[in-house]
């Protein structure tokens, strides 16, 4: 099995965000990033079916040269190799524009493939779209939002998440698969892995290496705005007699609320 896992480097949701305003994007300086948690899913399902079945592991992310931190993070995991395609644009939530550039580099560096690993969305943009697109532009079968997955010879079957039940499908590989919670649970690196991911050299590959023309990359999507959401105000304590409290509450529901 030769599995390419697809990662992203995203701001650690424990952090504070704060805003450039003036700028409508988040202020990068000093903020703490990690391996997207979702991506951490793939790449501990990676692992395991090479585990069972032999083969090897590959993580990618599309990003600066501050993505090589979450890469030796997979490596330390117990991937097997790593690349960076060095994409220095800054976040633009285009969807379409990442999965161009990962199609690409599938078709000019990836050699043969047998699955193509995604967590179900990243944390930072929370879109949701680009296993999705990868597929659709491959034309490749897809299992998205899964929760478990079993490989057998050519052909793989996933359960999903559908609203208010699970659905299984099954298809031919190669495919593309989006991990979600409950997956597995991913392993921590070991000082084994560690001391060697730091051995390893992670290729780079530019944008004009693979290829691509600088208009079929352009972002599509400009933020207009970023703004916090609006802090939460403080609950209102009303006193009296019950009947009395009664009358407030249905009021209140009614006039300022407007539920009833």
């Amino acid at each position: 099995m030769n599995i390419f896992v697809f990662v992203k480097r995203v701001p650690d949701t424990e952090s504070k965000i704060k805003i450039a305003h003036n700028e409508a994007r988040i202020i990068e300086e000093g903020l703490n990033f990690v391996l997207n948690p979702y991506d951490e899913y793939a790449v501990e399902e990676a692992l395991q079916i090479r585990e069972a079945k032999g083969g090897t592991v590959t993580v990618v992310s599309v990003g600066s040269d501050a993505a090589t931190t979450i890469l030796k993070k997979c490596l330390a995991m117990g991937a097997d190799e790593a690349v960076l395609i060095k994409d220095d644009n800054p976040e633009s939530y285009d969807g379409l524009r990442t999965a161009r550039i990962i199609v690409q580099f599938l078709k000019n560096k990836a050699g043969d493939y047998d699955l193509l690993l995604f967590g179900k969305q990243s944390v930072g943009a929370d879109n949701a779209q680009i296993p999705a697109m990868v597929a659709e532009l491959m034309d490749l079968p897809q299992g998205n939002v899964v929760t478990s997955l079993e490989i057998e010879g050519s052909k793989g079957s996933v359960l999903r998440e559908i609203e208010g039940a699970s659905e299984k499908i099954s298809f031919p590989l190669p495919a593309v698969v989006s991990a979600q919670k409950g997956l597995n649970e991913p392993r921590y690196e070991t000082l084994k892995g560690i001391m060697a991911a730091k051995k390893k050299e992670i290729p780079v590959i530019s944008l004009e290496e693979l290829g691509l023309d600088k208009e079929a990359i352009k972002p599509q999507i400009s933020v207009l705005k970023m703004e916090s959401p609006p802090e939460r105000q403080a609950g209102r304590k009303i006193e009296g007699e019950p009947q009395d409290l009664a009358k407030q509450l249905v009021q209140f529901l009614h006039e300022e609320a407007k539920v009833i």
